[in-house]
């Protein structure tokens, strides 16, 4: 055997070998991002991250400018945050009728995700699961839409909104772009 068949030889073995353990040639789970933005007189901003895990949304938000306690957070219909309140976001976003609920209601708006709660400096930290929405293309996709942070606590209840006021910062959701690891 000739020195350029063994290079050959050891490449056909080595290569799917190196494959079929690499992690980096497959994709991660889909992501998206919302830079949240204060509305006319309001100081909340912050980011919220979405991921895609199997049926499930994963969704991470860092939000300042608070005050302490619990303030509504929801997906919006339409992914617009040029009215100076937020209005222009529309209602909460669901891919099927549904009443107002919270995040563990059988039956809710996909985009009710419930409260967040400000610490005594004002920052809200939170991760929540949710089933009902996607960073696909399908009816229950979030790209483009938004993402709003409201005034008061979301009573998880009253319709359509759970009484949660005011909208305080808005956020257009975008896809992340795709990452190979």
């Amino acid at each position: 055997m000739n020195r350029s068949t063994v290079v050959i030889a050891a490449s056909m073995v080595a290569i799917p070998m190196l494959l079929a353990g690499c992690s980096s040639m497959n994709p991660v789970s889909p992501t998206a991002v919302a830079a949240l933005a204060p509305t006319k007189g309001s100081q909340v901003s912050g980011t919220v991250n979405f991921t895609q895990r199997g049926d499930r949304l994963i969704v991470e938000a860092k939000v300042t400018g608070l005050t302490p306690g619990l303030h509504g957070f929801h997906v919006h219909e339409k992914g617009n945050c040029t009215a100076p309140d937020g209005s222009s976001a529309g209602p909460h976003f669901s891919a099927v009728p549904a009443q107002h609920g919270g995040p563990d209601t059988p039956a809710r708006h996909g985009g009710d995700l419930g409260n967040l709660t400000a610490d005594s400096t004002g920052t809200a930290i939170a991760k929540i699961e949710v089933k009902g929405l996607s960073l696909g293309t399908g009816e229950d996709s979030i790209i483009g839409r938004s993402v709003i942070v409201h005034e008061k606590a979301d009573d998880l209840k009253t319709q359509p909104s759970g009484a949660s006021g005011a909208r305080l910062a808005c956020g257009l959701i975008s896809k992340s772009k795709d990452k190979w690891f």
